[in-house]
């Protein structure tokens, strides 16, 4: 994983939907501006953006647009079968014209700079992060390709405009049976290239576990998920304390996360997935042995056990001592 790329937490941005159109099946494409009709802050490919939606609801939507742009951001949403209520918001509720309020950009999947050659490999909504890079690496004259791969052509977000662009040979479409050689892919590439995938877990796995096997060192594989891991079986949870510096115990719940349990006793900690993909909630960990159940931590990050996402993971031992409070 790419060192992420954070901005300060700041006051929210005033934004306005401009313009919401269809951008493949179940998939639209949201224009924002600023609402003072400015420049928006500069953001660099792979960053995402906090989306405060009707309800109250927090979602994280990855920027699309040329990160040369100041004028608008660009986020590529697919209306989600299993929605927790926010892509169904998006798709249902967010109207051009409406006014909303968006975090500033921040970055967990950048780009590495000294990257001779980039590969990038989409799956799917995973193509949004992605094609910020592909049109960031061509605006810089980069050497690069990326490769699309999704059910069928109805499903691929952003192809008209893939096709339309002066890297449009870079590009390679997969679609349906025409499935992608992973492997076959990762062994065609020079020594010094470094891979960058967004899809889903299977695709990520794919091309971590090719990448192993070829004895790619890690600090040249890159990913981002976008959906949490499978919940376990019920009945598998148990009830469990955390502990603060101040000494504070704080009781978690079966059916309850850690997250949930800080905030409900007034302890002030950002959120936004719920689900353990994106990193905002990380907690240090003084004492104790967590049970991780995020996609964010390495497989290395996770075994040192000085860190979790409280939004998704447990404890293992009866209570975890926290960075907090």
């Amino acid at each position: 994983m790419s060192a992420p790329i954070l901005a300060p937490i700041t006051a929210l941005i005033p934004v306005r939907v401009q313009a919401k159109a269809a951008a493949a099946r179940d998939v639209c494409a949201v224009t924002l501006v600023a609402a003072d009709g400015g420049a928006l802050p500069a953001f660099t490919a792979g960053a995402h953006v906090d989306v405060h939606l009707p309800g109250g609801l927090v979602r994280q939507y990855s920027l699309s647009n040329d990160p040369a742009e100041t004028h608008r951001y660009v986020l590529g949403v697919l209306r989600e079968a299993a929605s927790r209520g926010g892509s169904r918001a998006v798709h249902e509720q967010l109207m051009p014209g409406q006014t909303l309020q968006i975090g500033a950009p921040r970055n967990h999947f950048p780009l590495v700079p000294s990257a001779r050659r980039s590969l990038l490999i989409a799956g799917g909504i995973g193509i949004t992060p992605l094609l910020a890079m592909a049109r960031q690496l061509a605006g810089a004259g980069a050497d690069f390709a990326l490769h699309y791969a999704a059910r069928d052509l109805q499903r691929m977000a952003f192809r008209a405009e893939i096709e339309a662009s002066a890297w449009a040979g870079a590009a390679h479409f997969h679609v349906g049976p025409d499935r992608m050689d992973v492997p076959g892919l990762l062994a065609a590439q020079a020594a010094d290239t470094h891979v960058y995938v967004c899809g889903p877990k299977r695709l990520i796995d794919a091309v971590t576990e090719a990448a192993r096997a070829l004895g790619w060192a890690g600090d040249r594989v890159h990913h981002e998920f976008f959906a949490g891991a499978e919940a376990p079986p019920p009945g598998q949870d148990r009830p469990f304390e955390l502990e603060l510096r101040s000494g504070r115990v704080i009781p978690v719940a079966v059916g309850q996360s850690a997250a949930q349990a800080l905030i409900a006793a007034g302890i002030p900690l950002l959120t936004s997935c719920e689900q353990g993909v994106c990193g905002t909630c990380l907690t240090g960990v003084l004492a104790g042995e967590p049970e991780h159940r995020d996609l964010y931590l390495t497989p290395e990050e996770q075994a040192a056990n000085d860190q979790f996402t409280p939004c998704c993971s447990r404890a293992r031992s009866d209570r975890l001592v926290l960075d907090l409070g």
